[in-house]
């Protein structure tokens, strides 16, 4: 297809082939919110698990036999990551990658989709970049909708070294997993080992926020800048679960190449951070 079809079928191609965007704590929890609103207790009859490249390491027809006859019972999140229990059988693992969407499809044409924010949204019944996808005995269906096939869906995802989810984590918790090490501050808030769900768009809000200089090392935290952080932390995921997604916080807009900062009006610094791109303000979250 075409660049030009596609925008006229109201897709930013390039938007979702090189944006800056990815899911994030708020757009899995988006998708999971879809699948336990449309998706549990749907006998599933058929499984398209043939992306050998999504559906790593299984075989093609593995993760079908696993599945079919099951339903999907509960839908749970730590982080960004995502599993569905299916009662006696496995749990079903989908990783959203950089750009995937869940989308649950009725017979009727009805849908609803959670996770990946598309600049330009997706057309109902526009399924090209479908990955993998389940049948239900009703005739609806639920598909991993993913433009840069980085997604991914497995069997028994392994769940044990993630972090505390960063929603739900404690301050007490939260200085425990801040200042263990010498790392920059922002690289910390990226180990899903220490915190599950804080990514890169996330991180640069949660900091500018809070005043803090991204690189600052951790062992120079106080107690009072960890319950700072904290308080900061949970406000912004509860911002952007409230309005849609990490898109609507208030620096993304600013952050690009001579963006500033709308706390002060300097311009935003663009560095290097923890291998991640990374905007500042030089005057409010200076050391």
């Amino acid at each position: 297809m075409s660049r030009a079809l596609a925008r006229c079928q109201g897709i930013d191609v390039e938007q979702l082939l090189t944006g800056p965007t990815l899911p994030e704590l708020p757009e899995v929890e988006s998708a999971r919110a879809v699948i336990e609103r449309a998706a549990l207790g749907r006998r599933i009859v058929a499984v398209d698990d043939t992306d050998s490249y999504v559906c790593r390491p299984h075989l093609t027809g593995q993760i079908a036999t696993a599945l079919t006859g099951r339903a999907l019972t509960v839908a749970h999140r730590r982080g960004k990551a995502l599993w569905c229990d299916t009662a006696t059988g496995p749990l079903l693992g989908i990783h959203l990658g950089m750009s995937g969407k869940i989308v649950i499809a009725d017979p009727d044409g009805t849908e609803v989709d959670g996770g990946d924010y598309w600049e330009f949204g997706r057309r109902p019944g526009d399924f090209r970049w479908s990955r993998f996808s389940l049948t239900f005995a009703d005739g609806g269906m639920l598909r991993l909708v993913d433009p840069r096939r980085l997604g991914r869906v497995r069997l028994d995802p392994p769940l044990d070294d993630l972090g505390p989810d960063a929603a739900t984590i404690s301050a007490a918790e939260l200085t425990s997993a801040l200042r263990r090490g010498h790392a920059p501050l922002k690289a910390r808030l990226l180990d899903q080992h220490a915190l599950a769900g804080v990514g890169n768009l996330l991180a640069d809000e949660i900091l500018w926020r809070a005043a803090i200089d991204p690189a600052r090392p951790v062992n120079t935290l106080t107690e009072a800048d960890c319950h700072q952080l904290h308080q900061v932390l949970r406000e912004t995921i509860g911002d952007a679960l409230r309005d849609g997604g990490v898109h609507t916080l208030t620096l993304m807009p600013h952050r690009r190449a001579g963006g500033h900062c709308p706390r002060d009006g300097a311009e935003l610094r663009r560095t290097t951070v923890g291998g991640r791109t990374t905007f500042w303000c030089p005057v409010h979250q200076a050391r």
